[in-house]
């Protein structure tokens, strides 16, 4: 069972939107910024980037398969060299080609898995977002997972038209990534919100609530701590 939430939200945003049950349960008696039913569980761009990416590794790794392994399937020997030594490998002595091949073989799997996901997140659906004073509500499927608005940064990205957008909001936490040619670098959690209607509207309500909690958190007496800590060792001595 449903039920049927009349939204208003400050900048005169009128939305019929239909929530799950458990869902209205959640959210209570608290007010409601909006509501809204996302299209996708991510961009298409972002998917579509994933498929190509997913789809070039898989054809790279691909060549070394048919290269490599390839004179094996037609009952052909594979010579190569292990460790400096010359060494053969055919259909009768499989032995001195399996720690080569499981490489590859993890190689293509996982070109696989990014192909997979890139399509299975373009279909995917995005869920119920929910806006309130104090926190953004996803739903999915039963899984409701709520975010307070302090724990975004601000930074957003918004892309659309005036009957339908994507909105990404970049959160505080997130974590370490190496790379191969260069130092660790952060990456930022984000928050999808894909494929809906008055996408500018909603973006105005996250960023006031998000900007909001930033500054009363900043007039907090632990706020105040933690903005004269960063000033202090922003100082130079």
């Amino acid at each position: 069972m449903r039920s049927i939430y009349f939204i208003y939200n400050p900048i005169n945003m009128i939305e019929y939107t239909r929530l799950p049950e458990d869902l209205s349960s959640i959210i209570g008696s608290e007010s409601k910024d909006f509501a809204v039913k996302a299209g996708r569980a991510q961009p298409f761009k972002t998917s579509l980037s994933l498929i190509l990416f997913g789809t070039a590794w898989t054809a790279f790794t691909s060549i070394f398969v048919i290269v490599f392994l390839g004179p094996l399937f037609l009952g052909k020997e594979v010579h190569f060299e292990s460790n400096g030594v010359p060494t053969v490998a055919s259909p009768d002595n499989l032995g001195p080609i399996l720690v080569p091949a499981l490489i590859i073989g993890l190689f293509v799997l996982v070109g696989i898995g990014m192909l997979s996901w890139g399509i299975y997140s373009m279909f995917k659906k995005g869920g119920y977002f929910v806006g309130t004073p104090t926190r953004l509500i996803h739903y999915q499927k039963g899984k409701i997972r709520s975010i307070d608005w302090e724990q975004f940064s601000g930074d957003i990205e918004l892309r659309g038209d005036i009957h339908k957008g994507n909105i990404s909001l970049q959160m505080r936490t997130g974590k370490m990534v190496s790379r191969k040619n260069g130092p660790d670098k952060y990456v930022p959690n984000v928050i999808y919100i894909s494929e809906i209607p008055r996408v500018f509207e909603i973006e105005q309500i996250c960023r006031r609530r998000i900007n909001t909690d930033f500054h009363c958190a900043m007039q907090s007496p632990r706020g105040g701590d933690l903005l004269a800590n960063k000033t202090n060792n922003e100082t130079p001595h």
